[in-house]
């Protein structure tokens, strides 16, 4: 297995890009792009991108814009929705894979829904795990929000907060995801956590993501979204313990040629709880 890791420019930032290749078996022609959820990281796939790779498919999975090894927004930048989409559409456009297939988690989901629906003649594959748009925002909420936006932005230390040892990271983590076996919660704190000068361990995304978006989720304009998607897509539950809005059918329904699959006991971090399974719904999803 070859796994490589080099920074990608993307609309003026640097994207740190990990690649899975198996060069023993035939490539299928099918490069496909996995995009990571919320305080996540490109290089969390591994589990899932090998068994992809030996399957001959070309698995890239980049830390989105402020995660991982990727670079923060500027003084005066943010996270929206909208920056992922057009980080993902400039990424393509370098890539310029002959076939493309998409996979995303979480908030990688919904960002993959919105690209897909923006540019449904690219795809030829598309799973959504457990991301198909959070709850939907209260539209007499959104002043209240903005003003609260606007007020915390200048509070805001960039500077990532000491969390003291690793194993003080895995416990934070293991808090989020009481499922993950300790091994998995291990290696995952491994990959998303960095010790400073002082020894001390920190998470590696931009402190700024912990900031409440400006705007609330608009899910109307997000099904204008889902509709548009035109490939063969699969929609992967975790079961009860993961994580779903109440109209999730609903929303999947949206989408004229998708199917489901469940992982009932995985979870919403199906793909560091169960890799495997997974990565077997993938490979015949992709063949």
């Amino acid at each position: 297995m070859q796994i490589t890791r080099a920074l990608e420019p993307v609309n003026g930032l640097r994207l740190l890009v990990h690649r899975f290749r198996d060069a023993s078996v035939p490539p299928s022609g099918l490069t496909v792009l996995c995009v990571h959820g919320f305080a996540d990281a490109g290089s969390t796939w591994d589990l899932v991108a090998e068994p992809l790779a030996r399957d001959g498919h070309d698995i890239v999975a980049p830390d989105l814009r402020g995660f991982g090894g990727s670079d923060p927004v500027g003084a005066g930048g943010y996270y929206h929705f909208p920056d992922y989409v057009a980080d993902l559409a400039a990424f393509v456009d370098r890539l310029a894979p002959a076939r493309l297939a998409v996979v995303g988690h979480s908030m990688g989901g919904t960002i993959s829904c919105l690209f897909a629906g923006t540019y449904p003649d690219r795809l030829e594959r598309l799973a959504i795990l457990e991301g198909i748009g959070t709850i939907a925002g209260e539209p007499e909420l959104a002043l209240d929000r903005m003003r609260t936006w606007i007020r915390d932005l200048p509070r805001v230390d960039r500077v990532p907060r000491p969390l003291g040892s690793f194993e003080d990271a895995v416990q934070r983590l293991a808090a989020n995801h009481p499922r993950v076996p300790r091994p998995v919660l291990e290696s995952r704190t491994r990959l998303l956590s960095a010790a400073g000068e002082d020894g001390r361990v920190h998470w590696t995304y931009d402190p700024l993501h912990r900031t409440r978006s400006p705007t609330p989720f608009n899910l109307e304009t997000f099904k204008a979204f889902l509709r548009r998607i035109s490939c063969p897509t699969l929609f992967v539950s975790g079961g009860s313990t993961g994580w779903h809005p109440p109209d999730e059918s609903e929303r999947v329904a949206l989408i004229a040629n998708a199917v489901t699959a469940e992982l009932p006991d995985a979870g919403h971090m199906m793909h560091w709880t169960a890799p495997a399974e997974l990565a077997a719904l993938l490979s015949g999803h992709f063949a």
